[in-house]
């Protein structure tokens, strides 16, 4: 098989390639630049799994970002094993044809325990007195010793969030390298978060954005030269592209002026308390998977979201058929913001109530 690396350059889009892209524009320029049909929702774990598996939310099951965990009355998001998505994935099906083929697997996400020949993916170490430090996983294990300690320690707090720098991308792409060199995979999945935090951030304001967009380009460049003097087929892909909105819908907030959500209150802050809820949404930008623990307020909860400013759509069980989202893992109802809205995950009605996570990043 020919050797490929796919370059998931998250975020971009052909409006941002241009004067501040150079070397990806020329690049572009000579090969063929073709758009897809996403999916719903378009976010990274749901976009992810389609990609690698060739199949929608309904069939490998990864409805969003996170979900609600009705065994658990938990929500969770960034759940990182690889056995949650229920599909073969495209490693597995190339072995199938080519007993030789091998994969690398570089940051992108649901990258452990998987059937993947090498994977390196985030992977904090939590010590007893509440640290976080950063670390990764490494399949082989015995990787994940001798790449820090060539390349340093994963920057994990310049992976997302207000500190986000070039630094971790770099450290992504040092370690295709890397691994490149010792395995020579014949398939490698490289993931290039850099974009994401500012386009979130600032939007496609050029001013604001165009020292990342000259950064990724360097990194981008430095790393297609490289793979096409080991004669690889390269592919650049994005997940998403991001634009403006102008308000935030606090579906949550809505529930629960009508009752319908029950809250935990510790040290003086609320929780939503999933499992005690009639309904809640699990917000995931401009989707929400709606959770409705007693059918019998389906009815309801549905005319709420449909009189509520800034939803587009509400889908019920046949909504969800049309759209690929008829999963177990799926809410009983999925409300769709309209292009200029974005769903809050915002449950409580006084502010000095709010959790005290409510204004940090959790990375």
């Amino acid at each position: 098989m020919q050797k490929t690396v796919v370059l998931n350059i998250v975020g971009l889009t052909p409006s941002l390639l241009g004067k501040n892209t150079p070397f990806l524009s020329s690049w572009t320029a000579k090969g063929r630049v073709v758009p897809i049909t996403t999916v719903l929702p378009a976010v990274t774990c749901s976009v992810q799994a389609t990609y690698l598996t060739g199949k929608l939310p309904d069939e490998h099951g990864i409805v969003a970002n996170g979900w609600y965990f009705r065994d658990e009355c938990e929500v969770k998001f960034w759940r990182q094993s690889n056995k949650l998505v229920q599909a073969p994935k495209v490693w597995d099906i190339a072995k199938s044809i080519d007993q030789n083929f091998t994969c690398a697997n570089l940051f992108w996400w649901y990258n452990m325990y998987s059937s993947v020949d090498y994977a390196i993916t985030p992977r904090p170490m939590y010590p007893a007195d509440g640290r976080k430090l950063p670390d990764i996983y490494t399949q082989p294990a015995d990787v994940r010793s001798p790449i820090q300690s060539d390349l340093g320690q994963f920057p994990l707090f310049d992976f997302w969030g207000p500190k986000t720098s070039i630094s971790s991308s770099q450290w992504i792409a040092n370690s295709a390298k890397w691994i490149e060199e010792r395995y020579s995979p014949t398939l490698s999945l490289v993931y290039l978060p850099h974009l994401d935090y500012c386009l979130q951030k600032f939007g496609h304001d050029e001013k604001q954005i165009q020292a990342d967009l000259r950064e990724i380009d360097a990194v981008c460049g430095e790393l297609i030269e490289y793979y096409q003097a080991r004669n690889t087929q390269v592919i650049i892909l994005s997940e998403y592209g991001i634009t403006p909105v102008s308000k935030a819908v606090d579906l949550n907030r809505i529930l629960r002026a009508n009752g319908l959500i029950s809250v935990r209150e510790e040290l003086g802050r609320e929780l939503l308390d999933f499992g005690a809820s009639i309904a809640f949404a699990v917000a995931d930008h401009q989707i929400a998977h709606v959770y409705v623990n007693d059918p019998a307020y389906i009815p309801k909860v549905r005319s709420l979201l449909e009189a509520t400013e800034g939803v587009a759509q509400v889908l019920d069980e046949e909504g969800k058929k049309a759209y690929h989202l008829a999963h177990p893992r799926s809410g009983e109802l999925v409300a769709i913001a309209q292009s200029d809205a974005w769903f809050t995950y915002y449950y409580w009605l006084d502010d000095d109530k709010a959790p005290d996570f409510a204004r940090t990043v959790d990375i």
